[in-house]
């Protein structure tokens, strides 16, 4: 008796674990409702060195150099991810009229600006990436042989959307003085 009880009590906890205590929405559509990502300050590490990863792996495929993380590029990043949240529009240039140039020199950065990409989501950052890699100008800022470091940033709203910015750039002792065109059509302004 103590035995069949035993059992039944394993066979309802088992269903009961897999019952789903996710409870995923299902739209009209019948497939699963997007789920806002949540990012705490503890995260931010975990995400900066998954999207690294992420980012030498595909330059690695490309058959280019890893790049490495710089704080000061991480900087003007965030700086910039909070810029456009405050301004409601993702796009490259600061509500002050600021470039990505303008931003990096302002953290200290003393390299050269390969590129920046942005994002305006609900995705995670992988997500973010695989939008990018997907797209011809935001795959060449990824990929851009030239770059060896790398500010990834972004900003999240109470409600959850994301404000992400990646900044490519290269060391210091590559530095060319040559302009480099960023994203789409918007080249970069030197003085």
């Amino acid at each position: 008796m103590l035995r069949r009880k035993m059992l039944v009590g394993l066979a309802l906890g088992a269903l009961a674990a897999c019952s789903g205590s996710t409870s995923a929405r299902i739209g009209p559509d019948g497939l699963p409702l997007p789920q806002v990502y949540k990012i705490s300050p503890s995260d931010t590490g975990d995400i900066q060195f998954r999207m690294l990863d992420s980012v030498n792996a595909l330059r690695q495929a490309a058959g280019v150099p890893p790049v490495e993380l710089d704080g000061q590029l991480t900087a003007a990043a965030a700086t910039h991810s909070r810029d456009m949240s405050i301004q409601n529009r993702p796009w490259l240039f600061g509500s002050d009229g600021s470039s990505p140039l303008d931003r990096a020199l302002r953290a200290g950065f003393q390299g050269q600006i390969v590129g920046e990409n942005i994002s305006e989501s609900y995705e995670t950052e992988l997500e973010t990436l695989a939008a990018w890699i997907n797209q011809t100008d935001t795959r060449n800022v990824i990929l851009d042989p030239e770059a060896r470091r790398m500010g990834f940033a972004w900003f999240q709203e109470p409600a959850g959307k994301l404000w992400w910015t990646l900044n490519m750039g290269s060391n210091q002792s590559m530095v060319s003085p040559s302009v480099t065109a960023f994203q789409g059509t918007i080249p970069a302004i030197t003085n």
